[in-house]
């Protein structure tokens, strides 16, 4: 992985293995698509915290996550879809607003999620994410048009706890302080604990 990441700071939080579609039609980041795409190098997401996605002065988190792009497409408009599947978390040590109007970064990468199977208490959470799963099958016959992306890897309480956190309905806030967990258990504690109070569980 680069030591240097470009930055696309977003109003949403990727997760490591989550799917990030998006609708690209600013000068900046179309180069960005662009340069990834020839290369096969990820570029960064962080939730903004102040600005908007069109603001280049915006600020964002200091903890994202990798995306590599894995698909893409140009509408008739010139809008260019792209579908990005994320990578691993890191950490921004330092950042510089370029000339490009691209936020450029030099990055540390965070250790990923230990492996873990999910724990029998929390088994519930692994059979939510395989009827989430079974649906968006039944739904979506392309894989590369589903929001959850295979493999799917229902044993593993990192995987399990982060697709869960992708489709809960909390603050992007929230949802940042999730991702930056480093034990994955926790994490699906946490999860479990919000699915029981709202009755989802």
């Amino acid at each position: 992985m680069p030591g240097e990441l470009a930055i696309f700071p977003l109003e949403t939080v990727l997760f490591p293995e989550g799917v990030l579609t998006l609708r690209v039609f600013e000068a900046r980041y179309l180069d960005l698509v662009s340069e990834c795409t020839a290369s096969g190098a990820p570029f960064g997401v962080c939730l903004i915290t102040h600005g908007s996605e069109i603001d280049p002065g915006a600020v964002h988190e200091p903890i994202g996550c990798t995306a590599r792009i894995v698909d893409f497409d140009v509408e008739d408009s010139g809008l260019l879809n792209v579908r990005a599947i994320g990578g691993q978390r890191f950490r921004v040590l330092q950042r510089q607003l370029r000339r490009d109007g691209l936020i450029r970064a030099d990055i540390e990468m965070i250790d990923p999620d230990e492996e873990v199977r999910v724990p029998e208490e929390h088994a519930d959470c692994e059979t939510l994410v395989r009827r989430l799963v079974d649906d968006l099958v039944a739904r979506e016959q392309d894989p590369m048009r589903r929001m959850i992306a295979e493999p799917y890897r229902f044993d593993s309480a990192s995987w399990v706890s982060n697709r869960i956190c992708e489709f809960l309905p909390i603050a992007p806030r929230a949802r940042q302080k999730l991702m930056e967990l480093d034990d994955a258990v926790t994490r699906l504690s946490l999860i479990h604990q919000y699915l029981h109070q709202h009755q989802v569980l």
